[in-house]
């Protein structure tokens, strides 16, 4: 028997019973479509923190400071006389307190997050205004409550109005705005505009962190930053004597960290959808089962009149491969269709198609339709023509 002869049976034999073939093939439709739109996810959020990483500069180095089971801080103080003392290396240090904050103007009212830092900050992340001032030492040292506010905020709370000077309540206390920050994501809620920057000292009591745990180190080129990262170290064990109490990670360290942790989540995210391409073949296994059953007697009938096992067992796999097949197709639009118009349609993550996870995707449905059909191929094939047409 040709392969096209045992394709065409194949087609009509799933044409005619197109409910039960269709949900045959939901599993791997949504295995299939899984698979894409987890990695296509997984991949854009990986877009997403690598360009915010890159567009600080390799010469970026993240302070940590966990300082668990000792009473010993380091100040922001003592980072900046550090710093002075190694200009060489290091060309400014910022702290950095971070929290989520409801903001509120008259009656609108915003979930957003705050940054508490110095004047360093605008130069270590590039992050400038577009109008007003910068926070100032004035601001830190007088505990002046000051704020910059990014165009996400002032698009949602002051609705085309100039916020300069005006007021703002954040969790209740009140705040002058002296700024507007340069716009870099487009106004995006959740993103680098949905943002409001107030002097750290400020931040620490709105905030009722008793200490600063996170700082932004600048070096002086992209050449000494191991160095740098080397004399950090060095510095923070003098005052913790316990390397565990802190962590000093360059740019170059986060991506790299970024990296490992991206494939570890991309391989569990597969690994769950490869389960449902699993359940799908098993249910394949089990309609292929049923069909043999049905069909027993036109089995039976294609022995007695000279076909081999080979010719029977050709058809029953070719029938589960277009089953799987079609399913793997669209699962694959359907995968698409979620990149498109769910992932990047509401602005989760920038997009990302993958050839190679599509293909993978596809294949493996394919051998899950070669594996399943198989058994159920070769019962139909060993079937006694004798007993097949005394079937009723």
């Amino acid at each position: 028997m040709k392969l096209l002869q045992a394709y065409r049976m194949a087609i009509k034999s799933i044409l005619s019973n197109k409910g039960r073939s269709f949900l045959t093939m939901l599993g791997v439709i949504i295995g299939v479509a899984a698979v894409i739109a987890a990695v296509a996810f997984a991949e854009g959020s990986t877009k997403n923190i690598t360009s915010s990483i890159q567009s600080l500069g390799t010469n970026l180095i993240n302070i940590s400071i966990k300082g668990r089971g000792s009473n010993r801080n380091v100040t922001y103080g003592e980072l900046s006389a550090f710093q002075k003392e190694n200009s060489d290396l290091i060309s400014a240090v910022a702290p950095t307190v971070t929290s989520s904050v409801t903001a509120k103007n008259g009656s609108k009212t915003r979930d957003t997050s705050i940054i508490g830092t110095s004047p360093e900050y605008e130069q270590i992340i590039s992050r400038h205004i577009s109008s007003g001032r910068f926070i100032l030492q004035l601001d830190i040292d007088y505990n002046l409550k000051t704020a910059l506010v990014g165009t996400a905020v002032v698009n949602d709370l002051f609705k085309g109005e100039n916020p300069l000077g005006k007021t703002i309540k954040v969790n209740g206390q009140v705040f002058k705005i002296v700024g507007v920050l340069e716009q870099i994501d487009n106004g995006q809620d959740s993103g680098d505009d949905d943002k409001i920057i107030i002097p750290v000292t400020v931040a620490t009591k709105l905030t009722n962190q008793a200490r600063i745990s996170n700082f932004s180190v600048l070096t002086t080129n992209e050449t000494v930053v191991d160095q740098a990262v080397t004399k950090l170290k060095d510095f923070l064990y003098s005052k913790y004597k316990d390397e565990n109490a802190y962590s000093v990670m360059s740019a170059a360290q986060m991506l790299s960290t970024l990296s490992t942790v991206t494939g570890t989540m991309m391989l569990i995210l597969g690994g769950i959808a490869t389960i449902s391409l699993i359940v799908g073949g098993i249910g394949i296994m089990n309609i292929m089962l049923v069909s043999v059953t049905e069909r027993t007697r036109e089995i039976g009938i294609r022995k007695a009149i000279g076909a081999k096992k080979r010719n029977i067992m050709i058809q029953f796999v070719i029938e589960a491969l277009v089953v799987t097949g079609m399913g793997g197709i669209i699962g694959i639009l359907l995968g698409l269709a979620i990149i498109k118009f769910i992932i990047g349609g509401l602005k989760l993550v920038p997009e990302s198609y993958s050839l190679k996870w599509i293909l993978l995707s596809f294949s493996f449905s394919l051998m899950v339709g070669v594996i399943f059909g198989i058994y159920p191929a070769r019962k139909a094939a060993n079937l006694n023509p004798i007993d097949a047409l005394m079937y009723e």
